[in-house]
């Protein structure tokens, strides 16, 4: 699970960073907003621990554009505020922020406070009927599909392709099959159409793609993750 860690103080910064890191977590750390939005456009996080207090855009501007976005919205973030900040702190949890944590703080508290919000974003995951299957996750009420966090833009073809796989993992799916559920009874096109966008859609989930396998003569299935 990677976290992403928002501090312009060097020493709290690699404090966070070290305790996260020592209890399984994958860490990016970033000293101010610019930083961050940049490493946000190539990947999404599993969580964001934002301070408030940062140079030039603060953490609650920084907070606002999160949660005007449909692709960052339902990233949890976890807000580091100062003792001195409580307005700031309730405008923060008015903007969508998950939970706070007050300055100065423990080693133990940080990654307890982490854990829970994750437990809990899991959760609601789970009851927004989103779909994992290995690196691949598929949140059906956003129609969204991330493969190891970060977005995949798929067609409406695809997407539906996807789906089939993520509902009937290691089931052998013949052409007809696929053509049936996804193109309906009246498509007229041939069984070419089902190569053409298995081919498009592997290659849209990178290394992920390869869990979708040709079985010779018959069609395909979603295979290769164990549990």
């Amino acid at each position: 699970m990677k976290i992403f860690v928002v501090e312009d103080d060097v020493e709290i910064r690699e404090m966070e960073c070290y305790a996260l890191n020592n209890s399984g977590f994958q860490t990016e750390a970033f000293e101010n907003g610019a930083d961050f939005f940049k490493a946000l456009a190539r990947e999404l996080p599993g969580l964001v621990l934002l301070d408030i207090m940062l140079p030039g855009r603060d953490g609650l501007d920084i907070l606002r554009e999160l949660k005007s976005s449909g692709r960052t919205e339902h990233i949890p973030v976890i807000l580091v505020t100062a003792k001195t900040t409580e307005m700031d702190t309730v405008r923060g949890l008015d903007l969508g922020a998950d939970d706070y944590i007050s300055k100065p703080f423990g080693i133990m508290e940080l990654v307890s406070r982490v854990r829970a919000r994750l437990r809990s974003a899991a959760h609601e995951e789970t009851a927004s009927s989103s779909i994992r299957y290995g690196d691949i996750l598929m949140v059906d009420s956003k129609r969204e599909v991330l493969v190891g966090g970060r977005q995949c833009e798929l067609t409406f073809k695809e997407y539906e392709l996807l789906k089939l796989f993520l509902t009937n993992p290691e089931i052998v799916l013949s052409r007809d099959v696929i053509m049936e559920r996804v193109w309906g009874f009246d498509y007229e096109g041939n069984t070419r159409t089902v190569d053409v966008h298995i081919k498009t859609l592997r290659q849209k989930l990178g290394e992920s793609g390869a869990l979708i396998r040709t079985v010779r003569n018959v069609g395909y299935k979603l295979s290769g993750v164990e549990g």
